[in-house]
Order: structure tokens, then C-alpha cells, then sequence
């Protein structure tokens, strides 16, 4: 993958080291931010004496130093939530900001007392965050002056028209430079495993043209597009790995390695900038993303880490919105 940020590096002073063997990507030093971001999904339980699953992946969020995290879907896979707050408290703290999209394997545990809900709105409320909506499923809320939107298209028995309307009023009435759609499933050709169509397109086109980074889980691999100017035809609007977002152009990831294993590739196009499943002998991992960098409150960068160390995707982010 050419390393294509190199120049926007050098204008603003920051590190991009020479090609590693042992890398996917230039071996780099990662800018600091004001806001670091981690997302994950598709996470599952470990055992406290075997911490090599979601656990290593939370430890690894706890090290890159991120401030919160985007979970989109699928927690625990055994109806548990105690337990699965008990693992997120055990490595980051009880303390620790963590918001979710509810994924297909949540819902049987979502509402009701002690569901997944009820727990995210105390961590929430406790921690003093405020949010309209219903958190986790159609809810909006600012973090350090980014936009989340979460969704649970194709997840809850609700229309995927809701999702869109919900999406498309949302970004229309902010006007925040970076914004985040959450949700849980996708649509086939915007995952590179074995998923179809579950969420319609309408969500994917509606934050697209609201300038919103599109995150999803779902399918156990990551994967990222490039900038694209239609999600639903997937075209592509440049190759660069400095993508700068409009209303009208973005990108979207699938990050589902939170630790619930790993899948093969079985989907592939020209519209993806980056693959990362066991056909590419993938690990556990997180995509983190840092924000408004040195100075610039247009400027991200993010990167795929995983649990032994490898940066296998790296790329810039300049917010041309608002």
C-alpha cells in the first residue's frame, strides 16, 4: 500500500519512519491529538486467567491511550451483561468512557432491568455525558466535540427508513467538523466476509452525505474503504491514503477483530483500501482514531493496531465539513 500521507506529515513536523519488513505499512510514530478514539466490535468474554482474547484487545486500548470507546455491536455473545461490564471495568476502569451500537447478539439482554441498555445509560449518566435519543439505537451525543450518531439498522424491528430519516436529520442539524455514524450490520459489499444485505443503503448514503465516518462491526475482520462518493455503486472519489471528507464523500470500515475470533476473506473490490482477515493472517485488534492534530481542528489520523504490535493500515483524515 503506498504511504501517501508522507507529505502531510512532513508540512506539519510529525514522524513517518522508513519501511519496515516486517510491517504492512511504514513503521510510524503516531501523532498525538487532542481526542484518541478507539473502535472495536464483535468483542466476546475471556477468562480472567487467559486474557489473550478481548481482554488483550481492551489492554491494547488501555496502552494506545485512547479516551473512549466506539463499541459497534455484538458484546459478549452469552447474555451477560454483568459480566461483560465486569471485563470492560477490569482493564480500562469503571471510570472509562464506552458507548455501543447494540449488534444481533445483544438483543436478547438489551432492554429490560440490568440489560446492556440500562447499563450503558448509568455508565453514561454517571460519567456525566447527556444524549438525545434512545442510547445505543438511536441516539446522538458529543465527546470532546465530535458528533456520534448510533444506529441499529437491519438489529432492532424497526424500518431501515427510520435509521436513514434518523441519520439524515441528525448531521443536517450539527454543525460539527467530525461526525461518526455507529452501527452494527451492513451491506454485503461493504464487508469482505460471508454478510448480505441487512441494513439497506439508505444509512450508508445518508451519512455519506452528512460528511460522517461510517463505522461498523458485524463481519470478524477489518476492512476500509477508500473516499467514496456513492456507497451504494461504491465509487470511488480518490485513491489517496489522505482522505478529506466532504458532505457528500466519505469512507467506512468494518473493525469487528474485538476478540470473538476471526474470519477469511471471501469479497473483494477496487473500492477497498485495506483487508485484513486470516487470509492475510490477521490478529486480534482495534482501528484507533486521533484527533485534530497539531493545532488543526480538520486534521485526524488513524490506524489498525493489533494485539502483537503491527500497524497494518494507516491513513490521514482532513475534514472539509462545516
Amino acid at each position: 500500500m503506498p504511504w501517501l500521507g508522507v507529505g502531510l506529515a512532513s508540512l506539519l513536523g510529525l514522524s513517518c519512519k522508513g519501511q519496515s519488513p516486517d510491517a504492512a505499512v511504514p513503521a510510524i510514530d503516531i501523532p498525538e491529538g487532542r481526542v484518541k478514539l478507539a473502535f472495536i466490535g464483535d468483542q466476546g468474554l475471556d477468562s480472567r486467567l487467559w486474557g489473550n482474547g478481548p481482554r488483550a484487545v481492551l489492554k491494547l486500548i488501555q496502552d494506545e491511550g485512547a479516551q473512549a470507546v466506539l463499541h459497534q455491536g455484538d458484546f459478549d455473545y452469552d447474555d451477560d451483561p454483568a459480566a461483560w461490564v465486569r471485563q470492560i471495568d477490569d482493564v480500562l476502569g469503571p471510570d472509562f468512557p464506552y458507548f455501543v451500537s447494540v449488534g444481533n447478539h445483544d438483543v436478547e439482554r438489551w432492554d429490560g432491568p440490568g440489560g446492556y441498555r440500562e447499563r450503558m445509560e448509568q455508565r453514561a449518566t454517571r460519567l456525566g455525558f447527556t444524549w438525545t435519543g434512545e442510547l445505543g439505537e438511536s441516539a446522538e451525543l458529543h465527546f470532546r466535540g465530535i458528533h456520534l450518531l448510533f444506529g441499529a439498522p437491519g438489529t432492532l424491528d424497526r424500518p431501515d427508513g427510520f435509521y436513514t430519516d434518523f441519520f439524515t436529520r441528525g448531521l443536517a442539524a450539527d454543525t460539527s467538523t467530525w461526525r461518526v455514524c455507529s452501527w452494527h450490520k451492513n451491506q454485503e459489499l461493504m464487508q469482505v466476509g460471508g454478510k448480505t444485505d441487512e441494513t439497506g443503503w439508505g444509512v450508508y448514503e445518508a451519512c455519506r452525505a452528512g460528511g460522517a465516518i461510517i463505522a461498523t462491526g458485524h463481519e470478524h475482520s477489518y476492512s476500509r474503504t477508500h473516499l467514496l462518493s456513492s456507497m451504494e455503486h461504491q465509487t470511488v472519489a480518490s485513491l489517496s491514503d489522505t482522505l478529506r471528507i466532504t458532505k457528500g464523500e466519505t469512507f467506512a470500515f468494518v473493525s469487528g477483530l474485538g476478540g470473538r475470533g476471526i474470519r477469511d476473506q471471501k469479497l473483494a473490490g477496487d473500492w477497498w483500501a485495506s483487508i485484513h482477515t486470516t487470509t492475510q493472517e490477521a490478529a486480534l485488534g482495534a482501528l484507533f482514531g486521533v484527533f485534530d492534530i497539531g493545532g488543526r481542528g480538520d486534521l485526524a489520523f488513524f490506524y489498525f493496531k493489533d494485539v502483537d504490535g503491527n500497524i497494518v493500515d494507516a491513513f490521514w483524515v482532513v475534514s472539509a465539513v462545516n
